[in-house]
């Protein structure tokens, strides 16, 4: 069993959340059971799928976890385009949360093609 805490990518995974959750906080709260609610949970399954992944016995079932946290990242990717472009964020919000977010899919597919 591996320790997902030692895996760089978890990390950015849980920085990531944590930041999503500090920006979302300034949603409009009619939001709060929408795009609020799925841009939390798309952050947050991506540490979550690596920890789950890492308790997991085998590569491929490693592997499968992974693809499914780099799914997450495509969609908080595009939550992130939507909140820009209906002005609950802001364009420097914006480019910080992008490129974390481009960062931590490359580095998943990264860790994916080492396996």
């Amino acid at each position: 069993m591996r320790d997902y805490r030692k895996y760089k990518i978890w990390e950015l995974g849980h920085e990531l959340t944590l930041y999503i959750y500090k920006i979302s906080q300034n949603f409009p709260q009619e939001e709060m059971y929408g795009m609020t609610s799925q841009m939390r949970r798309a952050a947050y399954s991506i540490p979550s799928n690596i920890a789950e992944g890492c308790g997991r016995e085998s590569e491929a079932e490693f592997r499968r976890f992974l693809v499914i946290a780099q799914g997450s990242a495509s969609e908080l990717e595009y939550f992130a385009i939507l909140a820009h472009d209906l002005g609950y964020i802001n364009d420097n919000i914006y480019t910080e949360l992008d490129d974390r977010v481009n960062k931590i899919r490359r580095s998943l597919n990264n860790l994916i093609k080492k396996l």
